[in-house]
C-alpha cells in the first residue's frame, strides 16, 4: 500500500484561473504511461489552500475516474481546522479515492496533544486509509516521532509524509513505530537518502517532471539495488534543487509549461509567476537534460 513514487501532482488552469480538465486528463496520462505508482491529487502542490471545496472535490473526482483505477490515488483532505478536515473526508470518501493526505494543520500551531486529537478525529470519520504529512516549514508546527507513534496506533492512520528532511528524524520515528507503518518522503532532495535508509517511498514534486526516473529510484530502493537509487538520484538531482527556488507549485507550474504539457502556468493568487531569474534557472536546467530546445 502506498509504496513507490507518488506524484504531488498539479492543478492546471488556463489564462482565466479556471481548471484546466483537458490539460489533467493529458497529465494523468502522462504518469500513468511512464510508471508512477500513484497520484496525490490536490495537495500543497495541486495548490489546495486556495482551491474552494467544491472545486477541490472535483478535481479529486474527475482525476479518480480518469485514472480508472491504473494506479492508486490519494487526496489531499487537510485543513488547519478539524471540521473542516473531517467534512472534505467525508465529501470525498465516496470517490474512490485510495486514501487521505492529512497535514499538521497550519496557522494554529497546535500542541502535539492538539495534533493527536485532531488526527484522531478524522481518522474516526472515515474509512479511507490516512497518511499524515509534516511539513514544518510550512506549518511552522512540528509534529514530533513520539506523535506520530501515538497516533499510529490508529487502525486507520497508515503511515506519514516526511518532508522535514531531516535523515535522523526518519530514523528516530522507524524506532517508534511497526514496520509497515509507511514512511514516504516529502522532500525531493533528500529523498534518495530516505529511501536508502529504509522509507518506502516518495510523494514527488520533481515527479511532475520526470516520473519514470523518479519510479526507477524508488524500485532500486526497494529492491535493495542502493547504488543505482542514487546514480539515478545524481542525475537529476538539479531539478530537486531548481523547483524549489520560489514557493512550490510555482516551478513545478512554470516548468510543464515550458515542455508543453500545460497550456499556461497560471497560479491562483496569492502564488504568481516566478521571477525572469526564475524562468530563466530552471529553463537551463531544462535544456541542459533536453526536455526542452534551445
Amino acid at each position: 500500500m502506498f509504496t513507490g513514487s507518488y506524484v504531488a501532482l498539479i492543478t492546471p488552469m488556463n489564462d482565466q484561473g479556471e481548471i484546466d480538465y483537458a490539460a489533467l486528463e493529458k497529465l494523468v496520462q502522462f504518469h500513468i504511461e511512464q510508471g508512477t505508482h500513484g497520484i496525490v491529487s490536490v495537495g500543497t502542490t495541486g495548490e489546495s489552500a486556495t482551491l474552494p471545496f467544491e472545486e477541490h472535490i472535483d478535481v479529486v473526482k474527475r482525476t479518480v475516474a480518469m485514472v480508472g483505477g491504473k494506479i492508486p490515488v490519494i487526496a489531499g483532505s487537510g485543513a488547519n481546522s478539524t471540521a473542516e478536515a473531517i467534512f472534505l473526508s467525508e465529501q470525498m470518501a465516496g470517490l474512490g479515492v485510495d486514501g487521505f493526505l492529512s497535514v499538521v494543520p497550519y496557522y494554529n500551531k497546535p500542541q502535539q496533544a492538539g495534533m493527536i486529537a485532531h488526527f484522531n478525529a478524522i481518522a474516526d470519520a472515515t474509512d479511507v486509509p490516512v497518511l499524515l504529512y509534516n511539513v514544518p516549514g510550512r506549518t511552522v508546527a512540528d509534529m514530533l516521532p513520539e506523535t506520530v507513534a501515538e497516533l499510529a496506533k490508529h487502525k486507520n492512520i497508515v503511515g506519514l509524509k516526511d518532508a522535514t528532511g531531516d535523515i535522523d528524524r526518519l530514523k528516530q520515528t522507524q524506532a517508534l513505530v511497526e514496520d509497515d507503518f509507511l514512511l514516504l518522503s516529502g522532500d525531493d532532495a533528500s529523498s534518495c537518502e530516505f529511501l536508502c535508509e529504509g522509507g518506502h517511498g516518495v510523494i514527488s514534486v520533481t515527479a511532475n517532471l520526470v516520473p519514470n526516473a523518479m519510479a526507477r529510484m524508488c524500485d532500486a530502493a526497494l529492491n535493495k539495488e542502493f547504488d543505482q537509487c542514487r546514480r539515478i538520484n545524481s542525475e537529476i538531482e538539479l531539478l530537486h534543487d531548481a523547483l524549489f527556488v520560489e514557493p512550490n507549485p510555482v516551478m513545478p507550474k512554470w516548468a510543464l509549461y515550458k515542455m508543453g504539457l500545460i497550456q499556461s502556468a497560471v497560479l491562483r493568487l496569492p502564488m504568481v509567476l516566478p521571477e525572469l531569474a526564475s524562468q530563466k534557472h530552471i529553463e537551463d536546467i531544462l535544456k541542459q537534460y533536453q526536455m526542452i530546445s534551445g
